[in-house]
């Protein structure tokens, strides 16, 4: 492990170079005549390759009523193709076929129940004990249909191709404007690799949808709704954004996973898992001729989508006045202030970055988390748990997004302190930026630890796919390359700009949790105490 002050000097050793940094990445871009484009980084430092590709997708490009479909796909995607996944391709497809059938009329059945609920006649459409003889018919029908496509399934069929070839990594995640597809493989294996996702892309089978919704319903309950917050920061996010489809959660609202179907999941894989909206990233050890010869021969198999990808255009309104959300769980009182700021694209990101870090004293200002306690070395840290003493932890943290993004606090009172106080002392701390501003070892502090980030990103094949596959995902790869020259750029006065226009409060949306049937605690004095 390297000490904070060897790396404090190896970092400034490289800030002077930052615009040479990133002309040292090596990025090969190459187009597909489908549009699919690919970015290859050959190096030789080891004996593999850190593959991906990114389908510009995710839960953004929902509506209602198929919230949660671009998580399923991540699911879906390993399920197999035409040939990988099945003993019996022809049965197998009559299956699906049948199940989409059963399917429609059970629909219809569920159609009637939640016409019933609206009426008040029965509270839950999803009750057992409300089902109607024909949906039960129908429901025991499916199951059937369903046993016997499972007798048919290899199961994990891709993974066990890509383990027996000696890959690591084999992994997928969704966000709200992506989804990535990942495996790092030896070296002599890129055809293989090539082959699969060609074919993943070109011939998917959704086997096993209907019951894979299921799967994603418990999901759902174990990651969020079990967790005694979850639900209250689903509910948090809803209340922060009302016209973007940020609204809703990644992994989509219950009623819309229980009910879409494969008719709809077609619709959703043909529009956006076209060749012309996914971006490859290669890294590693490979010739980049022959690594293109390989994407041409699978890959252009692929025709694109003439109608291209529907644009985004509802774009979320000036907030009118600030928003609040009180709430009881049983987790550490806390509070969390978020304003809505711009896209990672945007020229003000990086300085919103550079704020969150002077304010946190976290190296990227990136997304981070404040109820574990980060150590207090920026302004917060300083003023409200060394100095002043009335919090556990306390951070801030800017994410910027493909549509647009957020700067937030998270802070954790000390017992005796209600977040109610934090509140207050918190927006005293934006305050003294926008009257005052920053200084300037503050702001060289900052640069030094986003430079030496982005040194340590080209250090890791499978750091540096994520990198330009991010990049790629909200605009461009080449916005990722320039990152350190124009964070070099930032200055004082565009640091308290940014904090002056973004963090205003009548603007801002707050959640207060306290611990549910905890007596109210007697607050301290807002005033610095002694350090002993």
């Amino acid at each position: 492990m390297i000490k904070t002050s060897a790396l404090t000097f190896i970092a400034a050793s490289i800030v002077g170079v930052s615009s040479l940094g990133a002309q040292n990445i090596p990025v090969r871009e190459h187009m597909l005549k489908n549009g699919m484009k690919v970015l290859l980084v050959e190096r030789h430092n080891e004996p593999t390759i850190a593959c991906g590709w990114v389908a510009k997708v995710g839960s953004s490009n929902e509506r209602p009523g198929i919230t949660g479909l671009a998580h399923l796909f991540e699911h879906m995607m390993f399920k197999g193709t035409k040939t990988i996944g099945t003993r019996n391709t022809s049965r197998d497809l009559e299956l699906n076929d049948l199940q989409d059938k059963v399917q429609a009329e059970i629909r219809k059945e569920m159609s009637f129940l939640r016409d019933k609920q609206r009426r008040g006649e029965i509270k839950n459409i999803m009750d057992p004990s409300v089902r109607t003889p024909r949906l039960q018919s129908l429901l025991d029908e499916f199951d059937k249909l369903v046993k016997e496509q499972r007798e048919l399934i290899v199961k994990d069929e891709i993974w066990q191709l890509y383990e027996a070839a000696g890959t690591t990594g084999l992994n997928a995640s969704t966000s709200e404007d992506r989804t990535f597809y990942i495996v790092s493989i030896p070296s002599n294996k890129l055809e293989l690799w090539t082959l699969l996702e060609s074919d993943r892309i070109m011939n998917p089978v959704f086997r096993e949808f209907y019951s894979e919704r299921n799967v994603v319903l418990e999901e759902r309950r174990q990651t969020l709704e079990s967790r005694p917050e979850g639900l209250i920061g689903e509910a948090y996010n809803a209340m922060t954004w009302m016209a973007s489809p940020y609204h809703w959660q990644v992994i989509g609202w219950p009623s819309d996973i229980s009910q879409v179907s494969r008719e709809q999941a077609n619709e959703f894989f043909a529009t956006y898992y076209a060749p012309n909206n996914i971006t490859a990233v290669l890294v590693g050890d490979f010739n980049t001729d022959k690594a293109i010869e390989l994407i041409e021969k699978y890959f252009s198999r692929i025709p694109a989508n003439p109608k291209g990808v529907p644009e985004i255009i509802t774009e979320e309104p000036l907030q009118p006045a600030q928003q609040r959300m009180i709430a009881k769980a049983e987790t550490q009182p806390s509070i969390q202030i978020t304003f809505k700021t711009v896209s990672t694209v945007h020229k003000d990101a990086l300085t919103l970055r550079a704020l969150a870090s002077i304010l946190s004293g976290s190296s990227s200002g990136g997304r981070g988390g404040g109820r574990g306690g980060a150590p207090p070395a920026g302004r917060l840290g300083k003023s409200l748990v060394l100095e002043q003493r009335v919090a556990t932890s306390v951070t801030a943290f800017s994410r910027g997004q493909k549509l647009s993004g957020t700067f937030s606090f998270r802070a954790t009172p000390l017992p005796g302190q209600s977040p109610e106080n934090l509140e207050s002392l918190i927006y005293a701390e934006i305050q003294k930026i926008v009257q005052n501003g920053v200084t300037d070892e503050e702001l060289a502090r900052v640069k030094t630890a986003a430079q030496m980030s982005f040194y340590l990103a080209q250090e890791s094949n499978t750091v540096l796919r994520g990198a330009l596959a991010e990049a790629e995902a909200a605009g461009s790869y080449k916005d990722f390359l320039q990152g350190p020259a124009r964070l070099q750029a930032i200055t004082k006065e565009d640091i308290q700009r940014v904090a002056r226009e973004y963090l205003v409060q009548e603007r801002s949306n707050v959640l207060i949790t306290t611990r549910a049937g905890a007596p109210a605690e007697r607050q301290r004095p807002n005033q610095p105490q002694e350090v002993n």
